[in-house]
């Protein structure tokens, strides 16, 4: 009955179950007599509240189906396509509570931990115990030093507490979900997650990349959007002997001023070069991982360039670079290589 309702676009469980009682083609491919009787709209509903209810059965018809049709040599799942899009939750924007929530740990935080010791390590710095979802405070009152873990506050719908509300660009605030895709070059969808509206895609993707790659075999190219081009999903798929294909995407530096990549950066002295030729020296890895590289506040004071460097009131420029820096320079080269626009020009339409 479900697949009568979506691949006849009927939309509406009840008008299906009145189509099916005078329709031959579909009782039969119910397997229902003249004489039998149709199950009801609210059989089908409450099927979902009780008996599908934290049921696989959904997951296993799909990738049954994923099957067969890599059996018929239907897919090719030597590159694939990755997005995801919003689907208007069936909740009203101003029934909401405002809730407090823990800051939830991403998938790859102790690997970036490891990443930031080692280097701090390397420079004699001490090391971090753990990455800034901590808040130590000090209680006046007891004179004891006590730990937080760190929240926020998110809007959450009095309708449906599982979706989240999305805003971007100029589209309207609204609750909504997420889906996370990929797909291959003939179409047919290998995976998908959904997670509610405000998760940001660079987020969700790895909940169904980790799956995607667990499932398939073979993949070579993995084609996401600017939203993707993150240190940390480059190094997932490179470190999966993976290529990346990630479009372009322009610093956000204000108007008038260098750009960062108009600072040279040194890997045998670990240190950049500025267009005066000065250098900035390492100075820290914070807790997002960044490495920090400050210039020398009496040579920028002095320097003819200072307006086109910084407008900082201690005449000192600041650079980052991520622990993981490398994976996205690694992308960046695959965009100069033979036949990118050509696997990257079918994302948009391919997802």
């Amino acid at each position: 009955m479900i697949f009568i309702n979506y691949l006849f676009g009927i939309n509406s469980m009840r008008k299906t179950c009145e189509e099916i009682k005078v329709n031959l083609a579909y009782r039969w491919f119910l397997g229902l007599a003249m004489d039998d009787s149709v199950p009801n709209y609210s059989t089908w509903s409450q099927n979902y509240i009780r008996r599908y209810n934290e049921s696989s059965v959904f997951n296993e018809i799909f990738q049954r189906i994923i099957e067969e049709a890599i059996k018929h040599k239907f897919i090719d799942t030597s590159t694939v396509y990755g997005d995801s899009t919003h689907q208007k939750a069936c909740a009203n924007k101003r029934k909401a509570i405002d809730k407090e929530v823990k800051i939830v740990k991403k998938n790859y935080e102790d690997d970036l931990l490891k990443e930031i010791n080692e280097v701090r390590r390397s420079h004699g710095k001490k090391e971090i115990k753990s990455l800034d979802r901590k808040e130590i405070t000090f209680d006046e009152e007891s004179g004891e030093v006590k730990e937080n873990i760190k929240t926020k506050h998110i809007k959450e719908s009095i309708t449906d507490p599982e979706c989240g509300l999305f805003h971007k660009g100029e589209k309207e605030k609204c609750f909504a979900y997420s889906h996370q895709t990929f797909c291959e070059g003939n179409g047919f969808v290998l995976e998908v997650k959904t997670y509610p509206g405000n998760v940001h895609d660079s987020v969700s993707f790895f909940g169904a990349y980790d799956e995607l790659y667990k499932k398939y075999q073979g993949i070579k190219n993995v084609v996401l959007d600017s939203g993707y081009n993150t240190p940390a999903i480059t190094r997932a798929i490179i470190r999966n002997n993976q290529t990346p294909y990630l479009p372009y995407k322009r610093p956000m530096t204000k108007k008038g001023f260098f750009k960062k990549y108009q600072f040279v950066y040194d890997e045998q002295f670990d240190e950049y070069l500025c267009p005066g030729d000065s250098e900035l020296k390492y100075t820290t890895t914070n807790k997002q991982g960044y490495k920090e590289y400050k210039s020398d506040p009496g040579i920028c004071e002095k320097c003819p360039l200072k307006d086109q460097c910084t407008s900082s009131k201690n005449n000192q420029k600041v650079i980052t670079r991520h622990v993981w820096a490398e994976y996205k320079e690694q992308a960046e080269e695959v965009r100069g290589m033979r036949g990118f626009k050509d696997i990257y020009r079918e994302r948009k339409q391919t997802i």
